[in-house]
């Protein structure tokens, strides 16, 4: 096992460890399965533009880009809710 470090602001990662904490998981697990989709994917797993954004882009409306992912997963409506029994472990 080793270990990585990467400097980011401060900003920057209170911002995603609310975001990842928010999906039920740690910032940790989060680099790991980037890590993993990157290798499934032979490359990054979502798309790298250098074009300016759309509009709707800009405003936070897109819809999600999964590069090689897309169309291989799907959130289920009730995806949380197998986490409600673990609810009281996970504080």
């Amino acid at each position: 096992m080793v270990t990585i470090q990467v400097r980011i602001d401060n900003n920057t990662k209170t911002a995603v460890d609310t975001l990842f904490t928010s999906l039920g998981l740690d910032t940790s697990t989060a680099v790991r399965m980037f890590f993993t989709a990157s290798l499934e994917c032979d490359g990054l797993p979502f798309a790298v533009r250098r074009h300016e954004l759309a509009p709707s882009e800009k405003t936070g409306s897109r819809s999600a880009m999964f590069g090689c992912l897309r169309g291989k997963y799907k959130m289920s409506d009730d995806f949380d809710a197998p986490l409600d029994d673990f609810k009281e472990y996970m504080r």
